[in-house]
């Protein structure tokens, strides 16, 4: 009956918005275009959730009853979702993590790193820059 379209793009949005401004931290000397393209990214988002549920009807694959029950499931889920994955599931993640299985897997807990791809640039080029010095020291 519900849309499956609609309820996943709707689960998938709102997961992200409350991704977005619940679970990314700022930082404090952030500048005005680094938190503008979240604004962006989220009214972009709902377009392409509003553009999904009405060519389900414009297509005549459905109902708007069943795009709109569609769209609560999938809004209702995506909150549930996220707070069962942030209260319950990332407390876990630490001990998962140092877990031999896990360790052998190479799993990390990078949750309370707030940027990870700032984070992953500054050490993969800190890394890049000490194998640089030590292969410069073996050559001479």
């Amino acid at each position: 009956m519900p849309s499956s379209h609609s309820q996943f793009i709707w689960f998938f949005v709102v997961y992200f918005f409350l991704f977005l401004y619940l679970r990314m931290h700022q930082t404090n000397n952030a500048r005005c275009v680094e938190l503008l393209w979240r604004h962006v990214l989220s009214v972009i988002l709902l377009g392409v959730a509003v553009s999904v549920s009405c060519s389900r009807v414009y297509l005549m694959y459905h109902s708007w009853s069943q795009v709109i029950y569609g769209g609560v499931a999938g809004t209702i889920i995506g909150v549930v979702w996220f707070f069962i994955t942030q209260e319950v599931l990332t407390p876990l993640f630490p001990k998962i993590a140092a877990w031999p299985i896990s360790e052998f897997f190479l799993v990390r807990d990078t949750s309370l790193i707030p940027n990870i791809l700032w984070f992953e640039y500054t050490v993969t080029r800190s890394e890049a820059r000490n194998r640089q010095r030590k292969l410069g020291t073996k050559l001479q």
